[in-house]
């Protein structure tokens, strides 16, 4: 991804690129996490954490025939100013590609990120995907990554994911909307909906309440009363 030297962001300032599900699913939970330091485990974070963690694999470097497997690889973005990991990367032989340090021949990037369930209806997990793609592109300074893999635990399939110009735009316009959230110390209000009963923060977020400014400004105003 081409970038303007005055747009680039220092490493101080990256935000965790992971977060992206979070504010997809929902801005002021991604600010009450990423902003005021928030959070509680419930069963369906706690099962995810646990498949993810069988996932990661820092050891992991191997190749097969065309294909080179690596886990638990860091990447970052100047130009989005995030940072984070790939559960996997596979770099296929291709003409295309781009030559890696102690292997001959050249070789083109793949992501392939783990999740706990099914396949979605929303974006939510393509959108982590993509950016680590966009990640992926601006270090190695490859050709765009057009296909990149979400696998499933529930189901134990691949979803091929198409990475197109459309997504990109939503997932660069999201980091810019984070950023300046963080510049601002600003957490939005809630719009309760139903995926709020499954949020492990909605005893926090107190969804169905009048919304203070921030879970600080609520524990602050409950010591003054009592």
């Amino acid at each position: 991804m081409n970038a303007n030297i005055a747009t680039l962001y220092d490493e101080s300032s990256y935000l965790m690129l992971s977060g992206i599900q979070h504010f997809a699913f929902c801005r002021r939970q991604w600010a009450l996490i990423h902003i005021e330091g928030a959070w509680e485990d419930n069963h369906l974070t706690t099962d995810g954490i646990l498949k993810h963690q069988r996932a990661h694999n820092p050891f992991l470097s191997e190749k097969r025939k065309d294909i080179i497997t690596v886990g638990d690889m860091p990447i970052h973005s100047r130009a989005m100013g995030v940072s984070g990991k790939c559960d996997i990367v596979e770099f296929m032989r291709d003409e295309t590609g781009v030559t890696l340090h102690g292997r001959s021949g050249h070789w083109k990037p793949q992501p392939v990120e783990y999740k706990r369930g099914s396949p979605k209806v929303s974006d939510i997990d393509r959108l982590q995907l993509c950016a680590q793609a966009i990640c992926l592109e601006e270090m190695l300074l490859c050709h765009k990554i057009e296909v990149a893999y979400i696998f499933y635990a529930e189901t134990r399939r691949r979803e091929e994911v198409f990475l197109t110009d459309i997504l990109r735009e939503k997932v660069q316009a999201m980091y810019v909307e984070m950023h300046s959230y963080i510049e601002r110390g600003y957490t939005p209000r809630v719009k309760h909906h139903k995926a709020c009963a499954s949020c492990s923060l909605k005893d926090l977020c107190l969804p169905k309440l009048p919304q203070p400014s921030s879970v600080a400004a609520y524990i602050d105003d409950a010591l003054t009363q009592n």
